[in-house]
Formats: C-alpha cells, structure tokens, sequence
C-alpha cells in the first residue's frame, strides 16, 4: 500500500503532488496561474468550482449550525423581554 500516492495532478503539465498546497504552489509560480481565495478563511484554489464547493461544505454548514441553535431555546428559560416583544408581534401580525 502506498501511502504517499502522488493524488493531486496539474492540468497543465500533469506533475503530480502529494499535498494539495504544493499543488497550488506549482501552478501559482511555474504557470503563473491565477489562484482563487476564500474570503471567509482564506484557503487557497486553482478553480473557482473548487471554492465554491469548499464553501458550500464547510462555511454553509456552520451557518446552518447556527441557524439551528438559535432556533432551540430551552425549555425552562424565563422568557426575555424581547421573547415577549416577538410572541406579541407574532399574535398581531396573525389578525391582519
């Protein structure tokens, strides 16, 4: 079994990489390539395809964790005053 399998390839020239980081390196400095970054963590790619798939995957999924929180509130928490403001407008907004 070959654990240092050379799995990242460059289009251009097909050299091989065991680590994509020497992959992005490769192609920014040998091929003048234009890399593409992710302005939310800053992690490199050579296509866009590829940042937009990691974005979808990683930070979507943080979000989705937050939305998801926040929508679970305990139980046998005290209602805030601003839980009553938004229970009010709820119950209003209703009889329009």
């Amino acid at each position: 079994m070959d654990l240092f399998k050379k799995k990242f390839k460059c289009d251009q020239c097909k050299s091989k990489f065991t680590v994509y980081e020497e992959l992005i390196k490769h192609v920014r400095h040998e091929h003048h390539h234009e890399i593409v970054k992710c302005e939310e963590c800053g992690k490199e790619f050579i296509h866009e395809k590829d940042r937009l798939h990691h974005s979808r995957e990683e930070h979507q999924k943080k979000m989705e964790g937050r939305i998801h929180k926040s929508e679970h509130k305990h139980e046998n928490k005290t209602p805030s005053t601003q839980d009553e403001v938004d229970a009010h407008m709820r119950k209003f907004s209703d009889n329009l």
